[in-house]
């Protein structure tokens, strides 16, 4: 089966161009690097010339109200030339719960991508992966003042990328959803809790303090961004911080 991963240079895209090639497919990486522009339009039919499938883990430079124009313009592209291509399955990654939270930008922007594949006109999956551990640097640096962070307590279930991955290639080689599956790390963790542990365990003198309203999860009403119903992945957060 031939596989063409568009956004298969970055975080997920490699590891899962790497495992759909270890268990015996043909997965091709795709990206701006490799001549394929996803909003221009540019490269995308031989990207997907005889692929089966198309896994898109593209991402917006932005988290803000632009990324909504992101989405679209690339479905719309990606969609397009994979019909004239001939694919026969569509998987994107998204995030379990963005349809909960409409006050975020970025989460609104992409439903609306999930959205687009579901009405489009080829078989699709969408995995929905709760928030990456790798993600925590960056979610600690948003909220930094100093030597305090300020995270709310707001629930989250931390998966590894590695396991993301696990899902979105067992999605790709497999047949299409068309629906919905998410997948979860195996612990909940308050946020501000996580922030202290990661921290710790790290040996940073950084301070967590409590604090509802800070940063873009404080926006999160609820045990929005966990799923008891999910399918667990193996990694523990303090494994994959050893």
């Amino acid at each position: 089966m031939k596989c063409a991963v568009i956004g298969g240079t970055g975080l997920i895209g490699s590891k899962v161009v790497g495992k759909l090639n270890a268990a015996g497919h043909e997965a091709v990486p795709h990206a701006q690097s490799t001549g394929v522009d996803v909003i221009g339009g540019q490269g995308l039919d031989e990207a997907m010339t005889e692929a089966d499938v198309v896994v898109n883990l593209t991402n917006s430079p932005t988290f803000d109200e632009a990324s909504a124009a992101f989405f679209r313009t690339s479905m719309d592209n990606l969609l397009a030339a994979a019909r004239r291509g001939g694919a026969g399955h569509f998987v994107i990654l998204s995030i379990v719960g963005a349809d909960q939270v409409p006050e975020l930008d970025y989460y609104r922007a992409k439903v609306l991508q999930e959205n687009i594949l579901a009405a489009g006109p080829i078989p699709y999956s969408i995995v929905r992966a709760t928030q990456f551990m790798e993600f925590m640097d960056a979610v600690l640096s948003w909220t930094t003042e100093g030597d305090t962070v300020r995270l709310p307590a707001t629930p989250v279930q931390p998966i590894a990328a590695e396991d993301v991955a696990d899902a979105v290639a067992e999605a790709a080689a497999g047949a299409p959803l068309n629906g919905v599956r998410n997948v979860a790390g195996p612990e909940v963790f308050p946020l501000d809790e996580l922030g202290r542990t990661t921290l710790s365990r790290r040996g940073d003198r950084r301070t967590v303090v409590t604090d509802p309203t800070a940063g873009m999860f404080a926006l999160v009403k609820g045990d929005v961004l966990t799923d008891r119903h999910a399918r667990l992945a193996p990694t523990r957060y303090t494994d994959w911080l050893s």
